[in-house]
């Protein structure tokens, strides 16, 4: 694996709300069928957590699980050990028809923090944010974008593909100015 370097350098905007580039995060795609043997394990090894309920992620530390959809979880490690990881899930799954792919060089990841973070993505996504409940994933859109995000920690973590990095962070920042709150 190459140096880390975010998409955008770490870019940030303050505003009545924060956007700010995090990372680089290790993120892994894993496709498989819900109870697939192994599967269960494999996830616990690699995150410390248990499989994530639908739509929910789970997080324990700087490692975390997100269900993406009926097959496929996103799983956050540090960046440092997505090849550890990785054979990890190789040999937990061995023999299972699954596909675990190393995608941290290919998203961008953004917080966005303050007491009205949440007007930031309602001007951008067509969520109910009043139900949008901590640890709640949506795939969804961020202006014209795929995106996915979820609440914790008093703020929204949002991850995008890295080729439109710019593009989100550009839309991020004008929905978060000042005099623009909902």
């Amino acid at each position: 694996m190459s140096d880390p370097v975010t998409a955008l350098s770490g870019a940030r905007y303050d505003g009545f709300a924060s956007v700010r580039e995090i990372g680089p995060l290790g993120m892994i795609t894993l496709r498989a069928k819900e109870g697939t043997p192994g599967l269960e394990a494999a996830v616990l090894a690699v995150t410390g957590c248990a499989l994530p309920a639908v739509r929910r992620i789970v997080r324990q530390g700087e490692r975390a699980v997100g269900w993406m959809s009926p097959d496929e979880l996103l799983l956050v490690v540090p960046y440092a050990d997505v090849a550890a990881a990785l054979a990890s899930i190789a040999q937990a799954l061995e023999g299972q028809h699954h596909l675990a792919v190393d995608v941290s060089d290919a998203r961008a990841v953004f917080r966005i923090e303050g007491a009205r973070a949440d007007q930031v993505l309602r001007k951008l996504s067509p969520v109910d944010f009043d139900h949008l409940a901590p640890g709640e994933v949506r795939r969804s859109r961020a202006a014209q974008v795929a995106a996915a995000f979820w609440a914790e920690d008093a703020g929204f973590t949002l991850v995008c593909f890295r080729s439109v990095a710019g593009y989100v962070m550009g839309v991020l920042s004008v929905s978060a100015q000042p005099g623009s709150e909902l």
